[in-house]
Order: C-alpha cells, then structure tokens, then sequence
C-alpha cells in the first residue's frame, strides 16, 4: 500500500478511491498543473486536500463561499488535518490564528475567498508562508460563459504569477466546452493536465412536469420526502416568501432564504440546514453552492432555470453522498419567454447573445424531451451515455402519442395568422374562442379557426413547447413574442415528416418521481434512530454540522454490520483513525445499549 492508499484509509476512512480520484491525486502528487471536471459528489475536495495532507508547505484553497470554507475546515479539523480559513466571518482572533499558524508552517490548507486573496498585503503573506499549490473551487466562476461568472475569479492568475508559477489545481462540476477553454486561459500559462471524468449523477432521479397547480405538484412530491432534507428553488424573492409561508402552514419544516435577506438571518437559515435533518430551505439560487451537505434527499424547481449548467448545478447538491437522491421540475412557457426577453433586452455582445439563447433551448427541449433525460442532459457536456431507467421518461411516467396532425394544425395557424401573433391569440384561434382579438383581426374566419376545440388550453401549451422545442417553431424576439415555422415545420405541415407528442400522464407522476428512498432494509432501525440522535447531540457539543461526525451513509453501515469493538467500527465506511479515536466508544456503547450485543 503506498502513502496516497495508505492515509486515504487511515485519516479518510476511505477503503479505495472513487472513480477518477485517483489519477488526478498522483499528477498533483507530481507537481502537475490540474483542470478536473468532476461530478458534483465525485469527490472533488480529496483530490487536492489529499495531496495538501502528503506533501509540505500550504495549499491555499480558492473557495466561493464562507459556509463553504467553514464547512470544510471543521471537517479537515476533525480529521486531524491543520487547516484554517481568512474570512470576513471570522473574529479578529481567528484571522490572527490562522495567519500565525501559517507562518508556522503549522497549516497544510488556507481557505480564502478570491475577495480576499485579492487584498493588498495577502499575496505577501502568502510569499511568506511557502504556498506550495493553489487549489481553485468551482473553478467555472472564471469563465465568462459560466453561469456563476465572478469577476473576483480573475485575479487568480495573477497571483500566480507573483507566486512564481505555483502550482495551479483547478475544479468544477459544470463546464461545458468553451468553458473549460477559457478556464485554461485564465489561469494557466501552459494546458494543464485535463481530467474530464463525467457529468453522470446515476444516482439521482430525474423529472420535468409542465406546471399546472404548482404549489398542489410540490406538495405531492414532499409527501414522498417527509423528514428529509431538501431545497426547493423559486426564481424570485417574492415567490420564495409565499411558497415557504405556504409549506410552514402545511406543517412542512421549511424556511427563507434569499439574498435580501439580512446576513445573519441567511445564515442562521443555512445553519439549520447544515446542522439538523429535515428541513426544507426554499430559496433563490443565493443558497447552494458552496453548502457541502451529503445527505440532501431532492432537489425541487418551482420554476424552470435559466440554462441547463444551473440547473445541472441545482440539481447536484441533491445526493452528495452517493444514496439515491431526486430532482423534479416545474416548467411554462412564460418563463422561457421571459428568459428570452432578457437576453435580447441585455448589454451582452451579440455572441454572448447567441450561446445563451442556445443554452435557454437546450433547456427547453431537456423539459420536453421524448426520450432518457439523462442522455440529453449528458449530450449537452459531450458525454453519450445509454438510456438510464431512473428519469420519468424511462419509467413510462410520460405517455407519448402520434401528433404529426396536432402539429399541423399549430403550424397552420401560424401561417394562417401571418406568423404575426403570439400562442394564446392562436390557441384562441384552434379552439374557436371569439375573443376581442380574434374577431377584430377577422381570424374566426380561417380555415383553422376551431379546428382544435376538442384540445384544452393547456394541452395546446404542452403542444407548442414541443413545438419550439423540437425545432418546428419559433418564438421571434419582438414585443409580441409571435410564433412561425421553421423549415423543418414546413416538412410537417407538407407531410414529409411526421411527428411525436408527449401528454401528461394520468398517474402523479409527482408523487412516483419522488420515491428515490434510501435503502435501510438491512440496518437496525432502531439502532440508526439512537446513532443519529447522538450524532447530533455531539455535533451541537462542537458547534459543527451533524454530517462532519459522520454522514447517513456511515451511520447506516454501522447499523447494518453492528460492529462489536473498535476494530470492527475502524472497517466502517467513512470512519478513519481519528474519528475512531474521538468518537469511537461512544458510537459503540450506543450500537450495545441498543441493539443488546457485547464487546
């Protein structure tokens, strides 16, 4: 066993590296400059706070958040690893400490903000101190075609240049193609070694449902969650407010949270959820990146958002730890013209326009998608991967039906119209509905006008997102947001192509989406009860998240295998020599008090 295997099960508790560690691990170790696109929960923090562990000097971690940075330093601390954090959270007294220590040569990791990596006198110290790598967290914030895009990032190469071209190990879970290019640009001098191990989260499920009642839908899928903790994301301040004062009067532990809030109640919010089991934080995308919590049970999205690498994002905070996790959304095709309407009214050059636009389509034709989500959400970062059995597509939630003259008449009535008026004036039209507008504009005197009433409104929605989605049609960027036909919706429409619709399911497809449970079968379950009532006892003792004594995965293990003595609890997943050493006896005595086993 060499020195990397050796202390990834002696400190970690880790019997192996997860696929893709590994090799990115030993061209650290080799000196090699990193760009690694990993999976959100793939494991992205070893593979430079191992390398930190083995080898001398500091490597300073470049980390966008504080409750981030504070996250993972109470977990390197409670693993016996040196590491401290400069941030505007901290007191005078621990900024002072972490920067004594440092000069000491007492720490292997520094956590700073690239806010603060950017203030005077901190690249001196950092010369000081022997920096000996430079590890960048969620590394996409330097693109500006990433969707997190933070100027601050940029600053990054620069300091390591007056470091003298140290070592540059660079992360993210989201980047596609041209953002993984401008990455390299920014910050290094030469291409680094790129490791792009996958974007395939297997373990979550995956569902889109076109909105109808939004808050009744959301509260379908949380019956299947009770007790569990999860983020439900709004797109807007207000609509956070009302759905989280909708769910509190429901009985569901939920809270706010968004960036108006004031800073000490957001963080009181993430505090509960870092720190206890079963809430429901409902939220802007202010909250989630950076919250480094394993066991979040689902990801919910009221509204849809605005490009497929947020919601990839989003949507990967869920099921860190590797148990089965779920991911559901809610999608209409106001927000998509409303998402339209800001790219073409914004300041963006006209190239940036374009991506972005192509981006929002993406997305649209992920929501509508016919077949696997997962092959279309994976197509999209260049992965080709085969049909995934856990998306609402591939488990027969979604019914599909011939709609080749559905789509004729949509189409018709574009062209009837003069592909001069937007979907409601046209579903108007199909169903025969006189109102203002249609009869001012003479339009209950086409061929196509009631040609449709035997269709709903809101099936007509669905049929025109798909539409769009599928390329037939296209929304044009005026003040009207009117529709007409491309030229693959003139093959229908003459009948050289046919074509296939999605229709809502009859089952809630809500509430079968949601049930991604974690498998406890084999675990005593009150032997798990008393082990994580005492996880939080002693993580409130510490003042740290319950998950940095040790995450569900480990508790469930222990409660599978009732391990007997100290060495049989040091075979558990996730439960290395200094875990054992600080909470060993105590897990123990709980697991005999419980279960009625002996040493």
């Amino acid at each position: 066993m060499d020195a990397a295997t050796e202390k990834l099960r002696e400190v970690f508790g880790f019997d192996g590296f997860r696929p893709g560690q590994e090799e990115i691990v030993r061209a650290a170790m080799a000196g090699e400059d990193v760009l690694a696109i990993m999976p959100t929960g793939g494991g992205k923090s070893l593979c430079y706070q191992l390398p930190a562990l083995l080898r001398g000097g500091i490597t300073v971690v470049i980390s966008p958040l504080i409750a981030l940075m504070r996250g993972q330093v109470a977990q390197m601390r409670e693993l016996g690893i040196a590491a401290r954090s400069l941030n505007s959270a901290n007191d005078d007294g621990e900024n002072a400490l972490a920067i004594q220590e440092a000069e000491a040569g007492e720490l292997r990791l520094l956590y700073l903000s690239p806010e603060r990596l950017a203030r005077p006198g901190t690249v001196a110290m950092l010369r000081r101190v022997g920096v000996t790598a430079i590890a960048v967290d969620e590394a996409h914030c330097v693109s500006q075609w990433g969707h997190d895009f933070r100027p601050e990032y940029r600053a990054i190469g620069g300091v390591r240049e007056q470091l003298d071209g140290v070592q540059v190990l660079a992360f993210t879970a989201t980047a596609d193609a041209l953002t993984r290019e401008d990455i390299e640009g920014r910050l290094f001098p030469a291409p680094p070694h790129v490791f792009l191990r996958g974007f395939d989260r297997p373990n979550i499920s995956l569902a889109m449902t076109p909105r109808a009642n939004g808050r009744k839908q959301l509260l379908d899928f949380l019956k299947a969650h009770r007790g569990e903790s999860g983020i439900v994301y709004c797109q807007s301040r207000r609509r956070v407010e009302e759905t989280a004062a909708f769910l509190m009067s429901e009985g569901v532990d939920a809270a706010a949270y968004h960036a108006g809030f004031p800073p000490n109640d957001r963080n009181a919010v993430q505090d509960r959820f870092l720190r206890e089991d079963g809430v429901v934080v409902v939220a802007t995308v202010a909250f989630g990146m950076g919250i480094d919590k394993p066991d979040v049970r689902f990801v919910f999205h009221m509204d849809l958002p605005k490009n497929i690498e947020g919601y990839y994002q989003e949507i990967g905070r869920a099921g860190r730890d590797g148990l089965p996790a779920a991911a559901h959304g809610l999608y209409g095709m106001g927000e998509v013209r409303q998402y339209r309407q800001w790219i073409d009214e914004g300041d963006a050059p006209d190239e940036q326009k374009r991506i972005e636009r192509g981006k929002l389509a993406t997305l649209v034709a992920f929501c509508e998608a016919l077949t696997c989500r997962r092959v279309t959400l994976l197509r999209y970062f260049g992965e080709e991967a085969g049909s995934c059995g856990n998306c609402d597509l591939c488990r027969g939630e979604v019914e599909t039906v011939e709609g080749t003259v559905e789509a004729q008449k949509a189409l018709s009535a574009m062209v009837r119209t003069r592909e001069r008026f937007g979907m409601e004036h046209l579903i108007a039209v199909l169903r025969g509905d006189r109102t203002e507008g249609v009869t001012r504009h003479g339009h209950d005197d086409l061929p196509t006008f009631g040609v449709g009433a035997d269709v709903t409104k809101a099936n007509w929605r669905s049929i025109f997102r798909q539409l769009d989605a599928g390329g037939l049609a296209q929304v044009l960027p005026d003040e009207f947001n009117r529709w007409a036909v491309t030229e693959a919706g003139w093959k229908v429409l003459k009948g050289e192509e046919t074509v296939t619709l999605r229709k809502p399911s009859r089952t809630k497809s809500s509430e079968r989406t949601a049930r991604a449970p974690v498998d406890t079968s084999g675990a005593d379950e009150a032997v798990l009860a008393a082990l994580k009532a005492l996880r939080v006892g002693l993580a409130k003792e510490r003042n740290v998240p319950a998950y940095v004594i040790f995450p569900d995965r480990t508790l469930i293990e222990m409660a599978t295998a009732l391990p007997r003595d100290r060495e049989a609890l040091g075979q558990i997943h996730g439960v290395g020599g200094r875990k054992l050493e600080s909470f060993g006896e105590a897990f123990l005595d709980k697991i005999r008090s419980v279960a009625g086993t002996s040493a």
